[in-house]
C-alpha cells in the first residue's frame, strides 16, 4: 500500500496561507469600493454646502433642484428667484469646481511624487515648480502689458509657463548618462526652487511696479482657487482629467518602483521611460492647479499620506482614492476660508496649513514608530 510523505501540518499551513491571503484580498477590496463610496458622498455634499453658503444663502434643496432640472432629467417647478440661479450658476459653482479639480490635481501628483520617488514627504513642488511658478507669477504682476490666454490673465499664464518651464530645467540638468537617478533629482530640484525664489525676491527688492502690487503677488503666493469662468473651468478640468487618466494608466509601474528600480526593471518595465513620463504627468497637474490657485500646501502630502494608511500601499486604488480625497479636502478648505473670518476672505493655503499640519504631525507622534512607506 502506497504511503504519502507529505506532511500533514506543512499542507494545513499552506492552506491556511492561502486563505489568508485570500480573506485579506477580499477585505481590500471591501475597503476600496467602500472608501469610493465614502468620498464620492462626501464629495458632492461638500460641493452643495460649499455652493449654498455665502452672502446669499441658498437652500441645498434648491441648488439640487437647479441642478437637476439643467440636466433636463427633472422638472421641479421654479419656487427660487433668478438671482439665485445667477449666483449658484455663475459665481459659486465654477469656484467650487474649481477647487475639486485643483485638489484632485494636486493629490495625484503627490501620489505620484511620492511613489516615484519612494519618499512619503515628497509633495507636487518636490522638483522646484513652486519656485518657477512664483517667479513667472511675479514676471506678469511687474509686466505692463496685460494679456489673456484662453481666457487666464499675465499672471496664472506666466506661472503655468514658469512651473513647467522649471520641471523641463530640472529634468535636463539631472539626467546624468542616459538616467535620471532620484537623488540628483531632489537636490537639483531644490538647489533650483531655491534660486527662483530668491530671484522672485530679488525682482521685489528692485522693481518699484512689484512693490506696488506686492499684495498681489502676496496673495497668490498663499493660495485662493481664482476660476471665474466656465471656460477656464473646462480647460482646468481637461488637463486634470487627462493627467489623472495618464496617471492611472501608470498605477502599476509605481507599485514596481516601490520595490526598486532594479525590481520594476526585472519586472520588464522600461524604468527611465516610465520615470520621465511620470515625472511630466505630475509636473502637469502641478502646473494646472497653480495657474487656478496660486501656491497650496498640503494637500498634496497630507492626503495620500492618510490614504495610503487607511486602504493600503496600492496605486491602482490610490490614485483614484486620492483624486476624490484631495478634491473633497479643499472645496472643504476653501469653504472654511470664506467663512472662518467674514467679511475677510482667508487665503485657502493657510487654512490648508493650519489644518493638514497638526493632523500630519499628530498623525506621526500616534505611530509610535518609524514610518515605513
Amino acid at each position: 500500500m502506497p504511503v504519502s510523505t507529505e506532511k500533514p501540518g506543512l499542507k494545513l499551513g499552506k492552506r491556511s496561507r492561502e486563505s489568508s491571503d485570500s480573506d485579506w484580498g477580499r477585505d481590500a477590496a471591501m475597503r476600496f469600493r467602500f472608501g469610493i463610496f465614502l468620498l464620492v458622498g462626501l464629495l458632492l455634499l461638500v460641493m452643495v454646502l460649499a455652493a449654498a453658503v455665502g452672502t446669499v444663502e441658498v437652500s441645498p434643496r434648491t441648488i439640487l433642484s437647479l441642478l437637476l432640472n439643467r440636466t433636463g432629467l427633472t422638472d421641479f417647478p421654479q419656487t427660487w428667484p433668478l438671482s439665485d440661479e445667477t449666483i449658484i450658476l455663475h459665481l459659486r459653482l465654477p469656484r467650487v469646481v474649481g477647487a475639486a479639480l485643483v485638489g484632485a490635481a494636486l493629490s495625484v501628483a503627490g501620489i505620484l511624487f511620492q511613489g516615484l520617488l519612494r519618499n512619503p514627504m515628497a509633495d507636487p513642488y518636490v522638483i522646484g515648480t513652486s519656485g518657477g511658478a512664483a517667479l513667472g507669477a511675479s514676471v506678469g504682476v511687474v509686466l505692463s502689458n496685460h494679456f489673456s490666454i484662453l481666457g487666464f490673465g499675465t499672471v496664472p499664464t506666466l506661472a503655468f509657463l514658469g512651473a513647467t518651464g522649471t520641471m523641463i530645467l530640472v529634468y535636463r540638468l539631472s539626467r546624468v548618462g542616459g538616467r535620471t537617478p532620484v537623488v540628483t533629482l531632489l537636490l537639483v530640484g531644490f538647489s533650483v526652487s531655491v534660486i527662483l525664489g530668491y530671484t522672485m525676491s530679488f525682482l521685489l527688492i528692485v522693481n518699484d511696479r512689484l512693490q506696488v502690487n506686492v499684495r498681489i503677488i502676496y496673495t497668490w503666493l498663499l493660495g485662493g482657487v481664482t476660476l471665474s469662468r466656465w471656460p477656464q473651468v473646462g480647460i482646468i478640468a481637461l488637463i486634470v482629467i487627462v493627467g489623472s487618466v495618464l496617471a492611472f494608466a501608470f498605477a502599476r509601474t509605481l507599485n514596481a518602483l516601490s520595490l526598486g528600480e532594479e525590481h520594476a526593471a526585472h519586472l520588464g518595465i522600461p524604468v527611465e521611460r516610465h520615470k520621465t513620463a511620470l515625472i511630466a504627468i505630475g509636473s502637469l497637474l502641478t502646473a494646472a492647479a497653480v495657474t487656478a490657485a496660486g501656491l497650496i500646501g498640503f494637500v498634496g502630502l497630507i492626503v495620500p499620506h492618510f490614504l495610503r494608511l487607511l486602504f493600503g500601499p496600492n496605486h491602482t486604488r490610490l490614485l483614484p482614492l486620492g483624486a476624490l480625497g484631495g478634491a473633497a479636502f479643499l472645496v472643504t478648505a476653501d469653504l472654511l476660508a470664506r467663512i472662518a473670518m467674514p467679511p475677510t476672505e482667508l487665503p485657502v493655503g493657510i487654512l490648508t496649513a493650519f489644518v493638514g499640519g497638526p493632523a500630519f504631525l499628530f498623525l506621526l507622534r500616534r505611530t509610535k514608530r518609524e514610518y515605513r512607506f
